[in-house]
């Protein structure tokens, strides 16, 4: 019988595949070593090849598609459901791959191309060297606060402080130390601005990110990000589907015919999610101080709600505004995409 279907396990060295025929029976079972794995899939005719979005997938998934296949990426979430109770194994694990990929109602994940996956990996270098700078600077104002100093905070204030280290009346040996962590800190500086430069290099030559950042509160980092991660956003049906996607609805627990929301669901990445926030932070810290007409829908909902709520709200509205401007591939019109987005 041929064979239709596979789900595929990704692994490190060891792989499992498991191939089904039209109607739904076994045809294939065995694992594959991590060299063999191309060899074996070349010599199979075309057919739809079901994997986790998970380390490699998308690696696998371009060169699968090189040998002529058709390449789902399923989110790991969305297969638990099919894996066998009490039989967690990496048979029962391509198993329920095969079974979820063929399902109507299934979400998948775009394939990334390298370039794409390459600017992402700018922005996750760049979130770990801003966690790490904060630790640096945390613990630099610990130190300090064991001689009485206390710094106020942010990072501007710690240059500030860095600046000054050698005037400040502490002992020698502190001091050795609290300059080993300064350095740490301006080297990080100079890292990330390094990969800063990169990401804005990458925003001038793509269109889509252009796009994105003439969207108010959306900038080059956030509009690179957005433009990298939705590689196709005709996979949303609707501007409403990406802001679920992201995480920025209320959570339901309805029933009975009663419609009760909690708080926004937090699904999808969370990088994205905080970057729309943060800009939608930015856009709501001036809204009073502009002129009447300007936006008199954001006045009127900080006028009625706290100012937190509004910016999840606001920031919600930005990713149904994202999708209308990369599904259109035009630049933002307020007039045009407040239309637009409130029918999405």
């Amino acid at each position: 019988m041929t064979i239709v279907t596979i789900g595929l396990d990704l692994a490190k060295h060891v792989f499992q595949v498991h191939g089904v025929d039209e109607t739904g029976r076994v045809v294939i079972r065995k694992q594959l070593r991590r060299a063999a794995v191309e060899e074996f899939f070349a010599a199979l005719p075309p057919c739809l090849i079901g994997m986790e979005a998970c380390a490699t997938a998308h690696h696998w998934a371009r060169r699968l598609i090189d040998l002529g296949h058709q390449v789902r990426l399923i989110p790991p979430s969305r297969v638990k459901a099919y894996v066998q109770r009490g039989k967690k194994n990496d048979a029962t694990d391509a198993a329920a791959i095969a079974e979820a990929v063929t399902r109507p109602h299934m979400a998948f994940v775009a394939v990334k191309n390298e370039d794409q996956q390459s600017v992402l990996m700018l922005h996750r270098t760049r979130e770990l060297l801003v966690r790490q700078r904060t630790m640096l600077i945390n613990a630099l104002r610990a130190h300090l606060a064991e001689f009485g100093i206390i710094a106020a905070q942010g990072r501007r204030k710690a240059a500030d402080l860095i600046a000054t280290l050698d005037e400040l009346a502490i002992p020698g040996l502190a001091r050795i130390a609290l300059r080993e962590l300064a350095e740490q800190i301006d080297a990080c500086d100079q890292r990330i601005m390094t990969m800063e430069k990169e990401i804005f290099a990458w925003h001038k030559t793509n269109e889509a990110s252009r796009n994105l950042a003439t969207i108010p509160g959306i900038g080059p980092i956030t509009a690179t990000m957005l433009a990298a991660t939705i590689t196709d956003p005709a996979a949303f049906k609707s501007g409403r589907q990406l802001a679920a996607w992201v995480g920025l609805v209320p959570r339901q627990n309805s029933s009975g015919g009663k419609d009760r929301l909690g708080s926004i669901t937090k699904a999808g990445d969370r990088s994205i999610r905080r970057l729309l926030v943060m800009g939608a932070t930015s856009v709501i810290r001036y809204a009073r101080t502009k002129a009447p007409g300007d936006s008199d829908w954001l006045k009127g909902l900080l006028d009625r709600k706290p100012a937190r709520l509004v910016t999840v709200a606001l920031a919600n509205k930005m990713a149904r505004i994202a999708w209308a401007v990369l599904t259109r591939g035009e630049v933002y019109q307020e007039n045009f995409c407040a239309s637009s987005v409130a029918r999405s």
